[in-house]
């Protein structure tokens, strides 16, 4: 689906805080600009074919072989790589959840289950879709929980996608571990962990029987120069972008509870710096709109979120400061 995302910026004049998007935007990138500027001379040549360097760069950093990883042009071109090579499947996907799992397998021809709890998951599905923490619920499950589906169900593939991973505090499966799995396969996103949307960073970690599976269907030069070397080097400074995620979700439960004493805004519990919010009157298109035009916030319509209806909206904890203009604003709009 090409329209209906979040952070759709592109359609306002001026946003000063930008709630749609579930990318926590305080970093600091003066070292990654400073990097970049000097590569820029790399547009005048075709990348790496294949981006070894930054596969090399992700399998050190997931304590791997690169023959469990493939890197893409973002967590969005993982889920319709995988699709394509599992062509004419029977997939179940776990809803609500991100939309693009549903035209990935439709354009490839998949026969398509929803599910809403892992006890019905249907019988009939050969490849299970699951996001984890879940985007717009923001949902978590543990390994356990996992790892106990593809021991409960080893007939099925089991499709994590784990973009919003270093957002949450629940242990999740780890990339080293798909070795001793043979029908997990894990989608990472290195846009959501280091805030870097515009570059498309993405990779897939599996068995190494389903990743040259999947690269069959690989496009050349499918990650630009720039991206791969944003990414070997925000893969060397990670350091750098430590994040204090106890800090964050502790701001994101305080932003739930100033909601709650609105009287009007339930929202749901999540694991991550995201939540669903549903209201009990008025509609999320209209109040989007009356943020952005009056507030220069935006935040993310969830109407068309599987199983939502217009009452839902979405929102990514920010600082502090942005949080308090967005709860305010919310007010103004509520009494007037």
């Amino acid at each position: 689906m090409i329209n209906g995302h979040g952070d759709d910026l592109y359609r306002y004049a001026e946003i000063e805080s930008n709630f749609s998007s579930n990318v926590y935007s305080n970093v600091d990138h003066k070292g990654l600009y400073a990097h970049l500027s000097e590569c820029l001379n790399s547009i005048m040549s075709y990348p790496e074919p294949q981006p070894y360097s930054l596969e090399k760069a992700i399998a050190d950093s997931c304590r791997t072989g690169t023959d469990m990883v493939c890197a893409t042009n973002g967590a969005t071109e993982a889920i319709y790589l995988i699709a394509q090579a599992y062509r004419e499947s029977t997939s179940a996907i776990l809803v609500p959840t991100f939309s693009e799992y549903a035209y990935a397998c439709q354009l490839n021809s998949h026969r398509i289950y929803k599910f809403y709890t892992f006890e019905s998951i249907p019988d009939e599905a050969s490849m299970i879709w699951i996001c984890n923490p879940n985007n717009p619920t923001g949902e978590a499950y543990d390994i356990e929980r996992i790892t106990g589906l593809a021991k409960n169900y080893p007939g099925k593939l089991f499709i994590i996608d784990q973009s919003y991973e270093s957002f949450t505090e629940k242990k999740l499966f780890d990339a080293a571990d798909s070795m001793n799995y043979h029908n997990i396969v894990l989608i990472h996103s290195l846009t959501k962990q280091f805030a870097v949307p515009g570059l498309r960073i993405g990779y897939i970690t599996a068995h190494p029987a389903i990743i040259t599976r999947i690269r069959a269907f690989v496009k050349p030069w499918s990650v630009n120069s720039l991206a791969i070397s944003a990414g070997t080097y925000l893969l060397n400074h990670k350091k750098e972008y430590s994040l204090d995620l106890s800090a964050l979700l502790d701001e994101r439960e305080r932003v739930a509870c100033e909601f709650r004493k609105l009287g009007v805004l339930e929202p749901w519990t999540s694991d991550t710096h995201y939540m669903l919010v549903k209201l009990r009157f008025g509609n999320a298109k209209a109040l989007k709109e009356y943020l952005a035009c009056e507030h220069r916030i935006l935040i993310r319509d969830a109407s068309n979120f599987d199983g939502l209806d217009n009452s839902y909206f979405r929102i990514a904890i920010q600082s502090p400061e942005k949080n308090d203009k967005l709860i305010n604003a919310i007010k103004e709009w509520i009494y007037s």
